[in-house]
């Protein structure tokens, strides 16, 4: 693995650039491609277009000593990493389309003895078909390496876990699993597991399949307790004393693009044997309806007993805690909903400055301002206020009325 100097990562987002500027950082030549002229400019420029902490750091120092360059276009290396979006279409079905376009965008340059990681979450049976794009477009398949490494990390700690954590390395042959896995172990401190092709993508899968499963739990305890007049949260810390329980806390859905999306691939190709995995997706998208409903119900209580309309103030627009990240967020597209069917709503997300569809306002003059006041994420920033009656839908006030 040695022979190993310069590294064409495809797409440049919440995994790919993390990847790229740790790659950078540990001394190989990397490459990395987005189809955002303005994301590559401004990680040329040293910069970084996400937030993730210590990303910045990684980013200036990997640009700075001259082994990350970004561009619009690939160029031949010795592996080729695809980080690229893996959303569905309508009805939940899985969509692979970046995954293709980025296949056939690398094949002009594949080599002999090159590596090829598909590191996209993906439908069991992708990195077999990134393997026969290839073939189709006159690669010689037999002469170099195909695999799928899922990453495996949080927002808000990727650079760290992209080292520490374990990984699972799955190739369409032994030999490209092997090689593959020797890649990783130059840079990972935590073991790699080797397998096939379809075990890994059906592992990446599996995990937020069981994350979804255990929120399902912990959301349908928050409407049952809200439906017998209990708190849900001091349930969840009692029943937690016990040494075998270990309850989720529930929130306003489940967002990003790994749990929220990862289940219906299982769902898609398992079809009716998947009854506990679809089940549990339904009641956390049961939730945000929900969440909608209570948030509706207050706002016309408050207008019964006041003659007007109030101003609704939606906390939290990302998909977890104290990231920028909106992929799939809940409590996104409960604000869009409350707009959208004429609520007067003012947006705060303290990670972000500006969004397209919504004017963000500062978390302090919301409260201000607001006659209703809607928790939908846990920011660092409003475990700090001191309010009295609001909806809490992530715990952020216990010592308040919790939903």
């Amino acid at each position: 693995m040695n022979t190993i100097k310069k590294i064409c990562v495809i797409g440049l987002g919440y995994i790919g650039l993390p990847t790229a500027a740790l790659l950078a950082n540990k001394g190989y030549n990397i490459h990395g491609v987005d189809l955002d002229q303005r994301a590559v400019d401004i990680i040329n420029r040293g910069e970084i277009h996400i937030v993730e902490p210590e990303l910045d750091t990684f980013v200036k120092s990997a640009v700075n000593s001259g082994n990350l360059k970004a561009d619009i276009k690939p160029t031949e290396a010795d592996v080729f990493i695809i980080a690229v979006p893996t959303p569905f279409h309508e009805g939940f079905v899985p969509n692979v389309d970046y995954v293709i376009a980025a296949t056939l965008s690398i094949a002009p340059y594949i080599k002999p003895g090159n590596i090829v990681i598909l590191e996209s979450t993906s439908p069991v049976g992708t990195t077999d078909m990134v393997a026969s794009l290839l073939a189709d477009n006159g690669i010689n398949v037999g002469e170099i390496y195909v695999a799928h490494c899922p990453e495996r990390v949080l927002p808000g700690k990727i650079m760290k876990e992209l080292v520490e954590n374990d990984r699972i390395v799955g190739g369409t042959t032994v030999a490209a699993t092997q090689i593959t896995a020797d890649f990783y172990r130059n840079f990972v401190q935590g073991e790699v597991l080797e397998t096939d092709a379809k075990t890994a993508e059906m592992a990446k899968l599996t995990e937020n399949s069981y994350r979804d499963t255990n929120i399902a739990f912990a959301n349908e305890l928050s409407i049952l307790c809200d439906k017998f007049d209990i708190n849900v949260w001091e349930l969840i810390r009692l029943a937690n004393r016990h040494p075998r329980v270990n309850i989720l806390q529930p929130g306003a859905g489940v967002g990003g693009h790994c749990i929220a999306v990862d289940p219906w691939f299982i769902v898609h190709k398992g079809g009716k044997d998947a009854k506990m995995i679809r089940t549990a997706r339904e009641v956390n998208t049961y939730k945000t309806e929900w969440t909608i409903e209570k948030i509706k119900n207050a706002a016309l209580e408050f207008e019964k007993a006041n003659g007007r309309k109030p101003i609704i103030a939606c906390m939290g627009l990302a998909f977890k805690p104290d990231i920028d990240d909106l992929r799939e967020s809940p409590a996104l597209h409960i604000t869009k909903r409350l707009v959208n069917d004429g609520h007067t709503v003012l947006a705060v997300e303290p990670n972000i400055n500006s969004h397209p569809d919504l004017t963000i306002i500062n978390y302090l003059d919301a409260i201000k301002a607001a006659d209703v006041i809607a928790f939908l994420v846990g920011h660092k920033e409003f475990k700090t206020i001191k309010i009295g009656h609001t909806l809490d839908f992530c715990g952020v006030t216990q010592s308040i009325t919790t939903l």
